[in-house]
């Protein structure tokens, strides 16, 4: 099928404005949020252009999104380059996997993957993602033996001894190498993602609207939630 050449140029500019800005929102750039939302060739070539960036191009209501692929290192992150961001600098990779299902608890307190909204609470504290992060650990070594563990597909053991070696602070510490501190860190990344509003101060978590699309549209079918669970070690509930 041929293409004009203005749909064409409107498809290359709101790549180019989704590779400098990762969204574009009705209210910021109403003309080429328009072009892309009302005209399907032009969204069929934006998404065919993310396809050769190795991007998915998502629109949740009103904003469109530029998502990199897993295997996306060059807009997306390596796992060296979020073992650095989110670890310490003589991180393991037993401590890259203890940041990961950090993150993955987070996701299953706020969502359920039940109902009309995947979301089932509006906040959390970072004491009690602590607390969880804490039991869900302990459950998976309890639950899954460590000669089981390769076939389960994650090590309970290992995430166990990485999180016990980093020390307590009652005192807000923000080193790498405390509870508190690998915590902050992580939640600092997922802010600078817009995927979560981190307020310091009241140790307050709540995710932001693009977090609550991705996980209503994207991650939470009853596929990718079963995933999760499994991960968690609550397949069965």
């Amino acid at each position: 099928m041929g293409y004009e050449a203005e749909e064409i140029r409107q498809s290359q500019e709101i790549f180019y404005y989704l590779l400098e800005h990762r969204k574009l929102q009705e209210e910021d750039e109403q003309v080429l949020y328009r072009a892309y939302a009302e005209q399907e060739t032009v969204q069929n070539l934006v998404k065919s252009q993310g396809d050769i960036a190795m991007c998915n191009i998502e629109r949740y209501g009103n904003v469109v999104y530029l998502i990199p692929k897993e295997e996306n290192n060059f807009l997306g992150f390596s796992k060296s380059q979020l073992k650095s961001v989110l670890c310490n600098s003589k991180a393991t990779d037993k401590d890259y996997y203890l940041s990961q299902f950090v993150i993955l608890t987070l996701l299953v307190e706020f969502f359920d993957g039940q109902g009309s909204s995947s979301k089932s609470r509006e906040y959390m504290r970072v004491g009690e993602l602590q607390n969880c992060i804490s039991r869900r650990l302990k459950e998976g070594v309890q639950n899954v033996p460590q000669e089981g563990e390769e076939q389960a597909g994650i090590a309970f053991s290992n995430m166990m001894e990485a999180y016990e070696a980093l020390r307590s602070d009652e005192k807000g510490s923000r080193a790498r190498t405390t509870k508190e501190g690998f915590l902050h860190h992580i939640l600092s990344f997922l802010q600078k993602q817009e995927l979560i509003e981190y307020v310091e101060q009241d140790e307050m978590i709540k995710t932001t609207k693009k977090l609550d699309s991705f996980m209503d549209w994207n991650l939470l079918n009853q596929n990718n939630y079963r995933r999760i669970l499994k991960v968690l070690g609550e397949e069965n509930e």
